[in-house]
């Protein structure tokens, strides 16, 4: 039988950067490491988002998507 025990995975530096876990001790934990990447991914997607109303590409191309529907809108919208 294989026992695997916990593995620490450090840079060059030797600060820990990941750990390895054996799958059952990965049981323990894994909702609540679930719970805690949605929560930073919808931070990270809001704050994306903050970002984006004064990014000059973003407004470049929403502008030009605005442009290229103007057209389309006034035919499907009522006047």
């Amino acid at each position: 039988m294989i026992t695997l025990k916990r593995q620490v995975i450090a840079d060059e530096t030797g600060v820990t950067v990941a750990i390895i876990l054996p799958i059952d001790e990965y049981g323990l934990v894994a909702d609540l490491l679930e719970q805690r990447l949605a929560r930073r991914l919808v931070t990270e997607k809001v704050a994306r988002m903050q970002q984006a109303q004064h990014d000059p590409l973003f407004l470049a191309d929403l502008e030009a998507t605005m442009t290229a529907f103007g057209h389309s809108d006034t035919e499907w919208w009522e006047s």
